[in-house]
């Protein structure tokens, strides 16, 4: 589902902002990420109506896509995260 909203990814001290592209129940595509495939991200994103951040270890998959955005696969979900996410993709799939 095409998300549009920032993104922070923390890793080893530091932080990048980028904008995530499209969110699913098992990940996310973000602009610009420049990391090998492996890299381990803690990516906290507040989603619409959540009065909570979320922070998901996720990994990059793959390379650069043609677009620019780069997978990042969610590692450690939990009940909180996973209602959260399901909450708001849900009615936007429909």
């Amino acid at each position: 589902m095409e998300a549009g909203f920032p993104v922070s990814l923390r890793a080893e001290g530091h932080t990048l902002v980028r904008i995530a592209r499209n969110l699913s129940m098992t990940g996310l595509l973000v602009d610009g990420v420049e990391a090998a495939p492996g890299a381990r991200f803690v990516a906290e994103l507040r989603l619409p109506d959540e009065q909570r951040t979320l922070s998901i270890t996720c990994e990059v998959l793959g390379t650069v896509r043609h677009d620019g955005t780069r997978a990042l696969h969610f590692l450690d979900l939990d009940w909180d995260d996973m209602f959260a996410l399901a909450r708001f993709l849900a009615p936007r799939l429909g």
